[in-house]
């Protein structure tokens, strides 16, 4: 499937340092890390690299700090959590600018087996602007020099979809860059469900707005059976059938496009399915999860002073029908203001079906990974992406600058 180099790839690692960029962006609270997720995902790749007797240094970002050395973004409280996983000791440099002075002389002195944890790449303004500005290629070298401009390989499918001195200006001043374990399994499940699904293959699209998913809704109909859509963006649907919408979310300028893709999926014998009925309310939550007094209405029958806020008991039954029968799912985005326990019963009932099909179930990063995983359906899923706007760019069809840019493992020649 995916013609890149991967960790597997990589042989006489014995004694060289490796650069990987993993995808430690975790939520903290207080300096403790509230999700170990991503930090998990990240040990395979490291250890097999640990197993060849690699010196292994790893860079990743945490959160937006801007080019500042924000205390609460700094990557300290990853170190010891790595520690315990890989039963190794992680070093770690409070660096602000990531690639100084101590940083470097670590780095030199680093034995067979160690590992080295740089600081938030984030804090060097460079990082974002690869490409764009000399600073920031002087910054992409000093980290590939750091590993010597050997080898680098990047398992951060978070990120991929974004042109940053971390990975793709690293990929581009290395001898060998290669794609770690977790980049593998995001780009074989995402791609196969997408260039190559097992038959009936259903995507189910939530989420606020139809904006965000212009390009995904397009592309999903020409390659699966039937499009679910549901959320907020449902109702700019809607309201292009003629149908009264009250206070709900729309987005007015995208009526025609919601046009187009409903004769789109007609000309193309593709089943679109809208919401039949929603759960409403006269107000927005404030905050999020406050109380909510909810009214059912069918989706032709909605009062001009209500607001569908998660889809209601007949939809989540039509939607779990659809599922019932296919073998590839795709989920990508909640059917309702999840955060509300009132307004969350439809993303319960959706993410209910995908736990009770033998189908392969993916689902795209972002709020829907929240919602499976805090409802408790995470283990249920047969994959759940880490990168939210990397897997919606990749069901769009883009290519993603992280992944092109590592190593061809075939030229065209062989």
């Amino acid at each position: 499937m995916l013609n890149k180099k991967t960790v597997d790839d990589l042989a006489n690692l014995q004694g060289k340092k490796v650069l990987v960029r993993c995808d430690f962006n975790v939520p903290l609270k207080d300096g403790v890390i509230q999700n170990y997720n991503r930090i998990d995902g990240a040990i395979p790749t490291i250890k097999k690299l640990l197993d060849q007797g690699a010196k292994v240094i790893l860079c990743s970002h945490l959160g937006k700090p801007k080019g500042e050395p924000v205390p609460e973004m700094s990557l300290a409280p990853v170190a010891p959590a790595l520690s315990e996983r890989l039963g190794v000791e992680v070093k770690f440099v409070n660096d602000p600018k990531v690639t100084g002075e101590e940083t470097r002389k670590v780095a030199a002195e680093l034995k067979d087996g160690e590992v080295l944890l740089l600081q938030n790449t984030r804090y060097r303004v460079e990082e974002t602007k690869y490409g764009k500005d000399e600073k920031a290629d002087a910054y992409a070298k000093e980290l590939a020099d750091l590993c010597e401009g050997g080898v680098f390989v990047n398992d951060a499918f978070g990120t991929a979809h974004r042109a940053h001195c971390s990975n793709v200006g690293v990929s581009e001043l290395v001898d060998t860059a290669a794609v770690g374990y977790l980049m593998q399994k995001e780009i074989d499940f995402l791609g196969n469900a997408v260039e190559n699904p097992v038959r009936p293959f259903v995507a189910i699209l939530g989420g606020a707005k139809v904006a965000d998913k212009l390009n995904v809704i397009s592309n999903l109909l020409e390659k699966c059976d039937t499009l679910i859509i549901g959320g907020g963006m449902a109702y700019t649907f809607l309201k292009a059938q003629g149908n009264e919408i009250g206070k709900s979310l729309v987005d007015d300028s995208k009526l025609d496009y919601c046009k187009e893709m409903l004769a789109k999926a007609e000309k193309l014998g593709k089943k679109l399915l809208l919401p039949v009925d929603s759960a409403t309310i006269t107000d927005f939550p404030n905050p999020i999860d406050a109380p909510v007094e909810v009214e059912l209405y069918d989706s032709d029958k909605m009062p001009a002073d209500r607001e569908g806020c998660d889809i209601g008991p007949k939809t989540a039954e039509l939607f779990a029908d659809a599922v019932k029968s296919a073998k590839t799912v795709v989920w990508n985005g909640p059917m309702g203001v999840f955060e509300n326990p009132t307004l969350a019963k439809g993303t319960i009932a959706v993410a209910k079906a995908l736990a009770e099909t033998d189908a392969t179930t993916i689902i795209g990063g972002g709020d829907s990974a929240a919602a499976v995983n805090q409802l408790g359906f995470g283990d249920k899923m047969s994959h759940i992406s880490t990168g939210g706007g990397a897997s919606l760019e990749f069901l769009e069809g883009k290519e993603l600058p992280g992944v092109a840019a590592a190593t061809d493992k075939y030229t065209e020649s062989n």
